[in-house]
This record gives structure tokens, C-alpha cells and sequence, in this order.
């Protein structure tokens, strides 16, 4: 049963196997399946306000100020008016309800507009348009090329031949290559006879949901027969249809069920780690309060019981005091009220302003703004802007975050000769940028227009008919997988099993060797505008041991070659020894290549025998129809035929990192932020582009591979690397060991390690799943926290999560988690701070984020820039706050001791009232707003200021503790100096000024101007508002007083403005003035010396830098860094790496192709004809 949105009843008992019959609502519902509408949002109509109300008393001081309107309710002890409280209160939770409602009503609009998406779902015979939300588990649902797939479902039909079915899965793992899933055999005759399909009546047990992506298990039971059901046959929600007409699958999980949601992770409620001190320090403030209140009550007490009950006649005692005990308890409540100032309800109404003012900044800053996709960057999040100047570990996706999911055909070796460069004139090589003139392909009418190439010289090459050249792009348009699809003649798209085949396809293509069709026994080139087909005899399928691929064609002038590509450590060591001085040559090419970050490919062919290849062929047979050992047998046999290759290249493809990046991470990594890449991708893919972008280098002193495939291998890798940075952790003396020996079930925070040198750490999926066991995950957060740069590959979503929740758990650290995909949407969760990038892979990242915007390079100028400035600026609000508050109202703490304990205020009320409404308000306001140490330049040139938000410097317990101090000072001298300058003195005409009223204005006339005079020290940054807020305060302050301490205000408003003339017979007299100044002076001169000693005889880490930032302002501006970073490395991946074991045998079979393409025929293509004049291309 449902109340307002909120579940009553029997608890839902815990699902263990789920059991479905397609086609049959009326059986399904029985065991209450989730339906496909998905909630991220937190509140409906009706439990807003419970629920924010709940949410919002969690903070102490809001609890507080109610019980305080409590106490000013009772006539007895209320010393202050009940509205001062009421007023206050209601608008500070009001606007921190309104901003949760718009947030949550965010949270609904994107519900809405994914639980409203429209789907077939097959109703009583006919195919009906169904919106998302109201699909159940049991529907039969039809999806077509481009949908997204709605919930997770069994495939049952598609268009393709054996009902193959093609995805994308960017958003599960941030892939984009296709994957291929097939029916069974015994849905796959259904097609799309609605007929059929409506009598379908299969019956399907598989396991309950959970958050495997790449595991399901499970029976069909269809006419008494059980068939098994795999990941294979599955099509999971968040993935895109490709290349697929129609698809028909029957819905296993909906809704929340679905791996996608399951994977997600929980929306928390993130807050600041300056929120959680905040806490802690209102706890300790309402306990020195209390122990104030207790001595004045003491004091009371005793007053009362020594002189106030003979005192009665003149000060009789109030109604229902009979004892000077009670009378000092009931002073005890009204010096709570009186003392509340020292934690004003108006601290969380500044907080939130300056919070939201910082907000717009990052919402306003033009230099995040990305024009390509008008995508400004947004501060979706206004709560968390401070905790952005103390990130200490970002955790970064790769695929669509650091790099921009585009593979790009870079440079080439042919023969000997490297290509790709541009040289001038006289021979230099030049950088190539958007001036740079490009090669012309429009001679090629099949040619792909989006591709982009520099060096004239290779297209002159294959217009020569240089025979290597043409042998090198030859083996690029016929050794792959990729399939093509030319739905209008000569409009070309390749579908390819990995982005590296489609970029090396599509360079053949643009230079004359254009891959046309293929089926299963051919393959169409058209070359150098002449169609030719060639018979595909075999394909040498790649897998992660061979590192390689090849094929073997007849050429249609019957030449038996097979063409062979794979990394270079292998295919080197099959080569002829005739190549040796070209593969010298060719080295040298392929390390120039790799050190540029570019993944490179080696290439290589072979003439075979007729007689010889018609025995292999025979063997192969054999050996891939073997009961036993089949891959070991087929394994020797590609071993056997690839052997004594001829060299023709390499090929170098760029996977475009984002613009900006190296340099990024750069500046990062000085201002002593650690850097996590969490990826899907393989290991060497995901290792190939952290050296692109210098996370790890070849000056390092090691980098370990965990890849230990038991518990007990990866604990020993661990503690193995461990070791080698630190040998003497392994200690009983160690601190650490030490510390976690001592048996508590507390979590212990892990200090910082330091490494006797640069490492990185690079850990599989597989291993890491051992790792995040209990008895494992102490060890690897020692261990990776140890190294500079951390990779982790091959991990599903929830484990990136799990890692960003380990390091929270053992490390006293802010974390920062970045991504675009919705595989990415956990971890976001999870960190204090998500950041999403609007990117390739959808948008579920940023409506699951804090902060957005379009490119990775951003980061900087959000953390480094915004985000130190938000840091400074709270802590510099705070501690004022603080200060000016501790000195307001500890004059009343001192006032006690001369006034009989009596709970008597030394301001005028509307002082009070007004003090952090309005005199003391816009000032700090002004500097929380606009100040900044240093500007965004230097900033950015000095990352290292950064560090002191880390480590939390400049606000924490001991500042607080310091303030306090000061303020206590400070409230000694304004109640002392103000006292002793009245004591029995004089006007100048004789009249005395000895009085209460007097008194008071002297002394808030000295508190105003010293926190006045504080605020102008604090203030690094002076701008014309801060000088208007000052000026302006003070100026209004003195306008009020003389106002309201005038005849007139008297006359018309006699009980509520008593200080008749206050105002201009006391400051009308130089000795107040001057007692004035003495105050001041002393207020302040102490605060001057300690930060100018502190300063030349302590200085911080930072203190140096602003020095040094001082004296560069008096030199010329330095340029800004443009430099283009470069590495020298030995490493290379190539296409291999991101490849799939078993699409050759796919393509062999046929059971993907369709038999429809009018090209696969022996010809001659003429792209000038009129036949084959296309427009646009």
C-alpha cells in the first residue's frame, strides 16, 4: 500500500530467483515486479516538507535556534522578543527549502522526460506505443536501429541474418565499438510475425537482479524443452541499437531491476567538510556558552543571596522568585538568550549567499565556456563550492573524459619512409595547425570527407604507383573485420569491431583502396578507381596471446598473399631475415611515432605456394572442426603459415586526447593532486593513453601491473609493490602496523606514505575485485596511495565507486570524481564532489553531477581558480564571523560582573538587533564575494598555493580556537578601556557622562570601528564595492544612532527609543575620542605584529609563493605556458589491444551478412561516370 508516495506495509521479502511468462501480465504481477519508471528524485507534494524540515534540523544550530524561540516564549526568562528569533529562523530554512525544491524539481523534469519516452510494446496482437514508464517485465518490445534499448530483455527476433543484433555500450562501459548479440535459435523464427510473437508463451527463470554487467544466467522453457540463456542473448537498458533494422526482446528486469539502475549507486547528501567542522565547532560553542551562563548564574546566586534580598525595596524580585537559588537558575535561560549572538543565525544565511555568489562565478566564467557546443560550464551544485579548493584525489574516467573517443590516422612508415610530417622550404618540419594546408582527396569520389591528412607526398606516392605504397593500403582495405554499409551508393559507413580498424580502413579508403563489400567467401576494393574482388580464403583470427591478425586472399589474378597486422614485439620476430635493415629503419620511425602518444601497428605480408596453402587449408579444417584441443591445434597451424613475413610499415593512429590535457593533468599533479584513472577499456589501451597524456612517464621509477587471478596472488603483487617503495613499512615498528594491530571497529584514517621514488599502479578488474575484499583492501589503499598515478581497467561502475568509497574510508581527503557516461554516474555519486563532462556518451553524468562542463581541461581553472578562491573566502568569512561575534557578545559576559548578574544587555537593543543585520553584514559579504589573494593567472602559473586547502590550513579547530582568543581579547579591551575612560569623568562643561546610556554608545561606537578596522586587514583584494560596503556601514551606523537618538524619535516613539541625546553629548567630547582610539589601537596592533612577524620569521609554503608572485608583479608578465609536452618512449599498442577474439570466425560463417549488396561484383568502377557521381562527397 502506498501513503503520499511512501511504502506501508509488509516489507518486500528479498527476490532470489525471478520467474516470468511472456505475454501474461496476470502471472507476472503476482510477484510484484518493479515496473520500468525510474526515481532519482527525493520528495513528492506531500513529503516535502516533513522530509525537508527533518533534513534540515539535522543541523545542529537550526535544532538550536528552535530551542532558543522556545525559551523567548516564556514571559519569565525572555529578555529579548520572541519575533528576533522567528523572523530569522523561517527565512533561512525557507530559502534552503526552495533551493532543495527547484533541485528536486530538476531531479523530476529528468525523470519525466526518460519515463516518457515512447516504445512499441506488443498489446493483444498489435504493436502499441507505450511510453517507458508504464513497460513491465513479461512485455514483448520492439526496438529499431538508433533506440535506445528501453529495459533489459531477452533478444528474441531481429532483422539480421540469425538474428544478430548489433549494440553500442558507451554508457555501460564506455565503449563504442559494437558488440553483437544473437537470438536463440528457436525465437529467432518468430521474426516479426505479430502473430507468432503474441503466441509466444516462453517460460524464463534466471537469476534475481543484481549489478554483473557481463554475467547472466538463466532457462527458457518453451514447449516442455529448456534452452540456456546467457549475457550473449541479452540486450541490457542504456545500450543503442546499431546497424539494425528492427529488434524484438522480451523485458527480464525493469526499472530499478535493471543493471544500468543497479549500477548507479544512491544519491547522498554531500556536504562540505567546512559543513562537518562547523558542526563540530557549534557543539564546542554551545558548551563554553553553558559555561558562561553557569557563572553568571553562580554569580547571580550569590548576588542575590548576599546583597539583592536586602536590596528588595529598590530591585524587588520578580513574580514567583522566592529564592536567590531559582533566581540564579532563571538567570541562567535568559543569559542563553542574551549570549546567543556568539553563533548568529545569520553565519548560515551569509554561508549560503557567498556559497551561490561563488556558484554564478563558475556559471559566468567565459574561460569554461566551450563556443563548439555552446556549452557554458554550470555550477548545478551550490552547496560544495569550498571543498573544491582541498581536492586531494581525483578519480577520472578515460574514454569521452580524457580523450575524445575518436581515432585518428596520424603518420605511416612505408618502406623505410615515414610520412605524416609537413617540412618547409628549407627542410624543417613544421607543427601542423589550422593553417596548415590540407591533402586534397576530391580526385577520390568515395573518398570520407571528414578525413583529414597533411603530407602531399603520400598522396603523390600512390598516384606514382609506388608498388609498396599500394601494397601498404592493399593490406589496410583487406586485413580487418570491419563491415560496411552503403545504403546509398558510394555513402560509405564502416561498422568496426574497434575504433583503430575503422580509422586504418577508412585512411586506405581516402587513399584510393577503398573497401566496398565483403561476404563471406569475398571481399570488394575498389583500387585506384578499378573494382576488384578477392576471395577471402581464411581469417587468422587476433586474441590477447597472439597480439595479431591476418588474412589470406586470392587476388582476382589468382596471387595466393597473406596479410598480416599486430603489435611489433610479436610480428618482428616472424619476419624474413632479408627485412632486417628496413625493420632498423622502421624502428626508428615506430619510436618517434610512440613518442608522441601514438598508437602504432605493424604490417606485413606473405606469397604463399599454392600447393603448400592447399595442405594448410586442409589442416585447418581439421583442426577447427576437433573435438579436443581445437585453439591449441589452430593456434600451431597460424604459428606454421605465419612465418618468414615481409616488412612493409607501420601505421600510427592518435587517439585524440581532449585539447589541453597533458597540461592539465600537469598542473594538477604540481598542486599535489593524485590522479585515478577508472576505466572499462583494456589495459594496454588504458595505459597507452596515460602516457599520451604524461600521467605515466619513462622517468618513473616503476610502474606495477597487478594481475593476479587468485586473492592470494594479487595480496602478494600488492604487498610485493608495497615493498619495493617502502621496505621499511613492512616494519613492527611502522606506525601504521602499528596503529591497525590494536583491534577497534572503528575505521582508521591512514596517514600519507611517502614513496622512495615515482611510481604508478595499474590494476585489472579481475584482480580488483579481489582487492576490495575486506581482508585485502587495507593493503591496496596503502599501496596505491603510495604511487603517484593509479589505473584501473576493466572495471565495471560499481567497482569505481567501491574504489572512490575505499579512499574515502581510509584517507582523510577530499575526492573529486569525473565523467561523461552513465557508467560513470556511481562514482560521481560517491565522491564528495561529481563533475560531469557533456560529451559523447550521453548525458547521465551531468544530471547525476555537481558541477558541469565540456572539456577535461576546465578542471584546472574549477579547482586551481574557483575553487581555491571559494576555499579562501569561506575561511576568511568564517574566521571573522567568528571573531566579531566572540567580541560582541563577551562584553555582556564582563558587563555581568558590574551590573549584579542581573541579565541586563550593555547595547542598546536596536544595536543588537541591528549589529549582523546590517552594520557588520555587507562588509564581510563584500569580501567573501570579491576577494582573492592572487588572480586567476597566477593562480594557475602557481599551482602550489593550492596545497594549504589540502591540508585544510586555514580553517580548522586551532584557527577557531585563535579567533576565539582574539575575540576575547578584543571584548576586554572594548568593555575595560570604555569603563575606565567614563569612571567619574566630566564634560568639558562639568555636567557628568558617567552613565549607563553613554556608556553603551562608547562601547558599540568602539566595537563597530575595530571590526571595521579588522575587515580592512583582511581584505587582499580591494575593489570599489568592498570600499562602498565599509565606508557606507559605518556611515549608515552613525546615521541611525544620531536618528534614533534623537529629540524627535523620542517624541514620537518615547518607550522605544530611551537614549534622548546620547548620541551628541557623548561624541561631542574629545576624551571619548580619544579612549575611542586607544581602544582600537590596542584591538589591533597585536593582530599587526603577530602576521609581520609570522610572516619574516615563519613564513608558509604559501607566504614564499606570494613573495615570489610580488616580485614577478614588478617584472614583465611572463607568456603563458603553450609549450606542447612531449614524451620518448619505447611503448606502443595498436588495434590488437581493443579488438575482440572471435569476429573473424563470425564473418566467415556468414551468419552477419545480409545478401543484398549490388557492389560485390568483379568491375570496373569509374568515379567520374555519371553513374557513380555523388553529390557532397
Amino acid at each position: 500500500m502506498s501513503l503520499f508516495g511512501l511504502k506501508i506495509g509488509k516489507k518486500k521479502l528479498r527476490e532470489e530467483e525471478r520467474q516470468l511468462q511472456a505475454n501474461n501480465r496476470d502471472f507476472n504481477l503476482q510477484f510484484e515486479y518493479a515496473n520500468n519508471s525510474i526515481k532519482t528524485s527525493k520528495y513528492n507534494f506531500f513529503t516535502f516538507l516533513p522530509l525537508n524540515l527533518f533534513e534540515q534540523f539535522q543541523r545542529i544550530a537550526n535544532a538550536y535556534f528552535l530551542f532558543l524561540l522556545i525559551l523567548q516564549l516564556i514571559p519569565q526568562i525572555s529578555s529579548l522578543a520572541w519575533f528576533t528569533t522567528v523572523v530569522p529562523l523561517v527565512l533561512v530554512l525557507a530559502v534552503s527549502g526552495v533551493k532543495d525544491a527547484i533541485d528536486d524539481f530538476n531531479r523530476h523534469k529528468s525523470d519525466k522526460h526518460v519515463n516518457n519516452r515512447p516504445v512499441q510494446v506488443l498489446i493483444n496482437g498489435m504493436l502499441k506505443d507505450e511510453k517507458w514508464m508504464n513497460v513491465q517485465v513479461g512485455d514483448i518490445i520492439k526496438l529499431e536501429n538508433n533506440n535506445f534499448v528501453t529495459a533489459d530483455l531477452l533478444l528474441l527476433s531481429s532483422s539480421e541474418p540469425h538474428s544478430l543484433t548489433y549494440i553500442e555500450t558507451a554508457e555501460l562501459d564506455g565503449e563504442t565499438n559494437l558488440k553483437v548479440k544473437q537470438a536463440l535459435t528457436v525465437t529467432a523464427e518468430l521474426g516479426e510475425d505479430l502473430q507468432k510473437l503474441t503466441e509466444f508463451n516462453g517460460e524464463v527463470k534466471c537469476e534475481a537482479p543484481n549489478n554483473k554487467l557481463d554475467k547472466f544466467t538463466g532457462t527458457l522453457t518453451l514447449r516442455g524443452e529448456k534452452y540456456a540463456l546467457d549475457n550473449e542473448k541479452m540486450l541490457l537498458r542504456g545500450c543503442i541499437i546499431r546497424n539494425t533494422e528492427w529488434c524484438f526482446g522480451l523485458v527480464i528486469y525493469a526499472g530499478p531491476d535493471t543493471k544500468l539502475m543497479q549500477n548507479s549507486g544512491k544519491t547522498t547528501f554531500k556536504r562540505t567538510s567546512i559543513d562537518r567542522l562547523m558542526n563540530v565547532l557549534v557543539l564546542l560553542i554551545f558548551a563554553f556558552l553553558a559555561l558562561m551562563c553557569l557563572i553568571l548564574a553562580i554569580g547571580n546566586g550569590i548576588w542575590e543571596y548576599d546583597r539583592g534580598y536586602y536590596f528588595q525595596v529598590y530591585l524587588p524580585w520578580a513574580e514567583g522568585v522566592n529564592s536567590a537559588s531559582y533566581s540564579g537558575f532563571l538567570m541562567f535561560w535568559s543569559y542563553v538568550i542574551i549570549l546567543n549572538t556568539v553563533v548568529p543565525i545569520s553565519l548560515y544565511v551569509s554561508v549560503e549567499i557567498i556559497r551561490l555568489g561563488n556558484s554564478f562565478y563558475i556559471d559566468w566564467d567565459r574561460k569554461m565556456y566551450y563556443p563548439q557546443k555552446d556549452t557554458p560550464a554550470q555550477a548545478r551544485t551550490t552547496t560544495l563550492n569550498e571543498e573544491l579548493g582541498q581536492i586531494k584525489y581525483i578519480f577520472s574516467d578515460k574514454t569521452g573524459t580524457l580523450t575524445q573517443n575518436i581515432m585518428c590516422f596520424n603518420k605511416c612508415s612505408i618502406n623505410g619512409k615515414s610520412y605524416g610530417d609537413v617540412y618547409d622550404m628549407s627542410g624543417q618540419r613544421i607543427e601542423i595547425n589550422e593553417k596548415t594546408e590540407k591533402v586534397d582527396f576530391s580526385y577520390n569520389q568515395l573518398a570520407d570527407p571528414k578525413f583529414t591528412f597533411y603530407d602531399h607526398s603520400l598522396v603523390e606516392a600512390v598516384k606514382l604507383g609506388d608498388v609498396p605504397t599500394h601494397r601498404f593500403f592493399r593490406l589496410l582495405s583487406l586485413c580487418h573485420t570491419v563491415m560496411p554499409e552503403e545504403k546509398k551508393e558510394g555513402n560509405l559507413v564502416y561498422q568496426a569491431q574497434s575504433p583503430d580498424e575503422g580509422a586504418l580502413v577508412t585512411a586506405a579508403r581516402n587513399f584510393g583502396f577503398v573497401f566496398r563489400a565483403r561476404t563471406p567467401e569475398t571481399i570488394t576494393i575498389v583500387e585506384m578507381g578499378e573494382t576488384k574482388v578477392y576471395k577471402l580464403l581464411a581469417i587468422l583470427d587476433f586474441n590477447n596471446v597472439r597480439k595479431r591478425m591476418s588474412v589470406i586472399v586470392r587476388s582476382p589474378e589468382g596471387d595466393l598473399t597473406l596479410y598480416c597486422k599486430g603489435a611489433d614485439t610479436i610480428l618482428y620476430e616472424l619476419l624474413h631475415s632479408s627485412c632486417d635493415s628496413l625493420k632498423e629503419e622502421t624502428t626508428e620511425h615506430l619510436n618517434e611515432f610512440a613518442g608522441e602518444g601514438l598508437r602504432t601497428l605493424v604490417v606485413a605480408y606473405k606469397n604463399l605456394d599454392e600447393e603448400y596453402f592447399q595442405d594448410w587449408i586442409r589442416r585447418h579444417h581439421e583442426a577447427s572442426t576437433a573435438l579436443e584441443g581445437r585453439e591449441d591445434k589452430l593456434s600451431e597451424l597460424y604459428e606454421e603459415i605465419e612465418k618468414d613475413l615481409m616488412l612493409l610499415g607501420a601505421t600510427a593512429i592518435e587517439d585524440k586526447l581532449q585539447d589541453g590535457v597533458p597540461q592539465t593533468i600537469e598542473t594538477l599533479a604540481r598542486a599535489s593532486i593524485k590522479i585515478w584513472v577508472l576505466t572499462g577499456d583494456k589495459q594496454e589501451t588504458a595505459m597507452n593513453i596515460s602516457y599520451s597524456c604524461n600521467l605515466l612517464h619513462d622517468d618513473m621509477d616503476d610502474v606495477f601491473i597487478i594481475e593476479g587471478s587468485t586473492s592470494d596472488d594479487v595480496l602478494q603483487e600488492l604487498r610485493d609493490a608495497r615493498k619495493k617503495m617502502k621496505p621499511n613499512s613492512f616494519l613492527d615498528s611502522d606506525e601504521i602496523n602499528i596503529q591497525f594491530e590494536k583491534s577497534s571497529k572503528k575505521p582508521k584514517v591512514l596517514p600519507d606514505e611517502q614513496a622512495n621514488g615515482v611510481y604508478g599502479l595499474v590494476i585489472t578488474g579481475h584482480s580488483l575485485a579481489y582487492a576490495l575484499e575486506e581482508n585485502l583492501e587495507l593493503e591496496l589503499v596503502r599501496t596505491a596511495c603510495m604511487c603517484k598515478v593509479v589505473i584501473c581497467c576493466r572495471v565495471t561502475p560499481l567497482q569505481k565507486a567501491q574504489v572512490v568509497e575505499l579512499v574515502k574510508k581510509y584517507k582523510k581527503a577530499v575526492t573529486l570524481a569525473i565523467g561523461d557516461g552513465a557508467n560513470d554516474v556511481s562514482m560521481i555519486k560517491t565522491a564528495h564532489i561529481g563533475v560531469g563532462i557533456s560529451g559523447q556518451e550521453g548525458m547521465q553524468a551531468v544530471l547525476s553531477s555537481d558541477f558541469s562542463f565540456a572539456q577535461f581541461r576546465y578542471l584546472q581553472r574549477l579547482l586551481l581558480v574557483h575553487g581555491r578562491w571559494s576555499y579562501i573566502r569561506m575561511c576568511k568569512f568564517l574566521k571573522y564571523f567568528f571573531y566579531k561575534n566572540f567580541a560582541f557578545t563577551l562584553v555582556h559576559f564582563w558587563y555581568g560582573f558590574f551590573s549584579g548578574f542581573s541579565a541586563q544587555t550593555v547595547y542598546d537593543e536596536w544595536f543588537i538587533t541591528l549589529y549582523n543585520l546590517v552594520y557588520t553584514s555587507l562588509p564581510v559579504l563584500g569580501m567573501s564575494l570579491f576577494d582573492q589573494d592572487v588572480d586567476d593567472r597566477w593562480s594557475l602559473l602557481f599551482p602550489q598555493l593550492y596545497v594549504p586547502g589540502q591540508q585544510n590550513l586555514y580553517f580548522n579547530k586551532m584557527v577557531f580556537v585563535k579567533c576565539m582568543f582574539q575575540g576575547i581579547y578584543s571584548s576586554l579591551i572594548l568593555f575595560f578601556i570604555p569603563y575606565g575612560a567614563m569612571y567619574n569623568s566630566v564634560r568639558s562643561d562639568g555636567k557628568a557622562i558617567a552613565d549607563y546610556q553613554s556608556f553603551a554608545l562608547m562601547v558599540q561606537t568602539c566595537l563597530l570601528i575595530v571590526v571595521s578596522v579588522q575587515i580592512c586587514l583582511d581584505t587582499s583584494y580591494w575593489t570599489v564595492v568592498n570600499q562602498f560596503f565599509i565606508w557606507g556601514s559605518l556611515s549608515v551606523y552613525f546615521a541611525i544612532t544620531f536618528t534614533m537618538y534623537s529629540d524627535g524619535m523620542y517624541m514620537i516613539f518615547t518607550a522605544s527609543f530611551p537614549f534622548v541625546g546620547t548620541a551628541r553629548n557623548t561624541l561631542s567630547q574629545p576624551n571619548v575620542w580619544l579612549a575611542i582610539f586607544l581602544s582600537i589601537t590596542l584591538c589591533v596592533l597585536p593582530v599587526v605584529g603577530f602576521r609581520f612577524l609570522k610572516t619574516q620569521l615563519r613564513p608558509t609554503p604559501s607566504d614564499k609563493v606570494l613573495l615570489k608572485i610580488k616580485e614577478a608583479k614588478k617584472r614583465p608578465p611572463p607568456p603563458s605556458p603553450r609549450r606542447r609536452l612531449r614524451r620518448t618512449s619505447t611503448r606502443r599498442s595498436g588495434y590488437a589491444f581493443a579488438h575482440q577474439h572471435g569476429f573473424g570466425a563470425l564473418i566467415m560463417s556468414g551468419r552477419n551478412m545480409r545478401p543484398k549488396s549490388p557492389f560485390a561484383t568483379t568491375g570496373t568502377f569509374s568515379p567520374n561516370s555519371d553513374k557513380h557521381k555523388h553529390k557532397g562527397l
